[in-house]
Order: structure tokens, then sequence, then C-alpha cells
């Protein structure tokens, strides 16, 4: 069976910036759909599923922060990278505070992004294997209490 790619929803205003690092991630397999301010990038959030949401902070008409509290209030468990340029604590620590998986500070390095999101990709399907094994044993248990009572 073939594995599918992580699919990732960029929100990057910078149109030159967001082009090339949807380019890097789906020359890294990753299936990006890239969305130029936090008005679009919620409208595309809430129309598909994606597996990470990378948001820059600082856009028009609705800020990265602001995208985040909403995206987290649709989906707790979908993981989020800051992408910004702002640097200061209180930013990173705002950042943290809204949902924020990780956050990082531009300029980056690139290969660190990616381990980042592979990490981040591979946490979230850990924890969905675990529900499910979690939800196999207690069917396990059920049939078996069931043949006994039977």
């Amino acid at each position: 069976m073939e594995e599918q790619n992580k699919k990732i929803l960029l929100v990057e205003d910078d149109p030159n910036f967001g082009t090339v690092l949807k380019d890097y991630l789906m020359m890294n397999d990753y299936d990006v759909v890239h969305a130029k301010n936090g008005m679009e990038g919620f409208e595309k959030f809430k129309k598909d599923d994606y597996d990470l949401c990378i948001l820059d902070v600082m856009m028009p008409y609705k800020d990265g922060f602001t995208l985040a509290k909403e995206i987290r209030e649709k989906n707790t468990d979908v993981p989020i990278i800051f992408l910004t340029a702002k640097a200061m604590k209180e930013d990173v620590l705002k950042g943290y505070k809204v949902g924020a998986d990780d956050y990082l500070n531009k300029p980056f390095d690139s290969e660190v992004l990616l381990m980042k999101i592979k990490l981040l990709c591979n946490e979230k399907l850990q924890i969905q294997l675990q529900i499910v094994n979690s939800l196999n044993l207690k069917l396990v248990v059920l049939i078996l209490i069931q043949s006994f009572v039977s």
C-alpha cells in the first residue's frame, strides 16, 4: 500500500517566499496548499483536512495568532508551526499560548523545518495509532466479556 503524502496548509503573505517554500516542501514529498492571508487560510482550512499548518504571523486581513486560535477552535489536533520574523520573547510566548506546536524565526534553516514537520506529523500519527490500539483493546475485552456471559 502506497503512503499518501502529508498535506500542509501554508499561510504566507509574501508571494515570493510563499512560492519558494511551497516548491521546496513539494520537492520533499509534501502536498502544499498556499494561502496568501489569514482570511484565505481559514477558508481553505475549513474546506479540507490538513496534517500540519505553517503560519506567518504578520499578514493582512487576519494575523497568524488570530488564525491559529480559529484553527484550534475547529481542530485541536492539527500541528501548527509559526514561521515568522517576529522573534521577540513576547511574540514567541503568545504563539505557544494560542496553540502553536513550534515557532521558527525567519531566517531559518530549511533542513530544520523539514525535521520539525516530520516529527510533528509522526507524533500525530503515533497518537492516532494509540487511540486505535486502545479502541481495539476495548473491543477485544467487550468480545471476551460477551463470550463469557453467553
